[in-house]
C-alpha cells in the first residue's frame, strides 16, 4: 500500500497527491504531484529522497520575505520557480505583528477571522490569480513520464491546501475527496500542534491568544467554505471561475487530465 503522507527527516507535510479517483473513474498517477511546508531544513537525505523520486519542479508560493528568510533547499537539477500568491505574508505564519497579537490577547476569534480574509483574498486578489495561473503553466510544462513537481508555502495548508483545490477540481476529482485532501493537514501536524499548545499554556498565554494561534497554525472546513462561498460570488462556480480567472482553457484541462491522469 503506498503511503500518502511521505516521511522525510526535517521536511514537514510532505504528501503524495497520486491515488485520488476523479468522478469519471481516472486516478491521478503516483510521483507526479506532491505538496508540502517549507523546504529550508530539509537534510542532505531528505535532497536524496526528493531527487529519488524524480522531483523536476519546485513551486514556492511564500513570500518574498518568508523566502528571503528561509531559502529552499532542493536537488540540483530541480527548477525552483518563484510564484508568491501574495506579496506579503496574509497567513501570518512567519509572524504575528504587534497590533494582531494584542487583539489576539483578548478576542479568540482573531485568528478565525484573519485565516478567513486570506481565503478571500486567495480567490479575489488579482495578484493571487496570476500566481496560480502560473501555477498551472508548470503543471502543463511537467509532461514528462518520470518527472515530479512539489508545490509548497510555509505551513503546506493555506496557499498550498488552495493550489491542491485548484489542482484536483481542474482534473475532475469529487469535492469530498477534495475536502478531504484539505483537512489532512490537520492530521499531520497534530504533533506540533500539540507542542504548541502545551508551551503557549506554559508561557501563561491566554486562552484566547491560544484559540487564534491554534486557528492560524491549522486548516478548518470553515475556511474552505470561505473560499467557496466567494468563488460562488465571484464566478458562480469553480469551472467558471478556473476558465475566467484563472483562465484555464478547455485545452488546459484535457492537457492537466492527459499529464496527470492514468485509466
Amino acid at each position: 500500500m503506498r503511503s500518502r503522507i511521505l516521511q522525510l527527516q526535517k521536511g514537514g507535510n510532505f504528501r503524495e497527491l497520486g491515488g485520488y479517483q476523479t468522478i469519471s473513474g481516472e486516478t491521478i498517477k503516483w510521483h507526479k504531484i506532491i505538496r508540502s511546508a517549507k523546504l529550508a531544513d530539509l537534510t542532505d537525505a531528505d535532497l536524496t529522497f526528493l531527487s529519488d523520486y524524480g522531483l523536476k519542479y519546485d513551486i514556492d508560493f511564500r513570500s518574498p520575505e518568508e523566502k528571503v528568510t528561509s531559502p529552499d533547499r532542493v536537488p540540483n537539477h530541480a527548477k525552483y520557480l518563484f510564484i508568491p500568491v501574495f506579496s506579503t505574508d496574509e497567513t501570518q505564519n512567519s509572524k504575528q505583528t504587534d497590533r494582531l497579537q494584542r487583539k489576539m490577547d483578548t478576542d479568540p476569534t482573531t485568528g478565525r477571522q484573519q485565516m478567513q480574509r486570506a481565503y478571500q483574498d486567495i480567490i479575489t486578489n488579482p495578484h493571487s490569480q496570476k500566481a496560480y495561473r502560473s501555477f498551472f503553466d508548470v503543471l502543463l510544462e511537467n509532461d514528462d513520464e518520470k518527472s515530479t513537481l512539489l508545490f509548497h508555502c510555509t505551513a503546506g495548508k493555506d496557499r498550498t491546501g488552495m493550489g491542491a483545490v485548484f489542482f484536483l477540481s481542474a482534473l475532475g476529482v469529487n469535492e469530498d475527496t477534495i475536502k478531504a485532501d484539505y483537512l489532512l493537514t490537520n492530521k499531520v501536524i497534530q504533533p506540533q500542534q500539540a507542542a504548541m499548545i502545551k508551551s503557549l499554556k506554559l508561557q501563561g498565554a491566554s486562552s484566547a491568544f491560544i484559540q487564534s494561534m491554534r486557528d492560524l497554525q491549522s486548516v478548518q472546513i470553515s475556511f474552505y467554505n470561505t473560499a467557496m462561498d466567494q468563488i460562488q460570488k465571484t464566478s458562480g462556480d469553480m469551472p467558471t471561475y478556473l476558465h475566467d480567472y484563472l483562465n484555464l482553457s478547455k485545452n488546459n484541462i484535457q492537457d492537466l487530465r492527459h499529464i496527470y491522469l492514468e485509466n
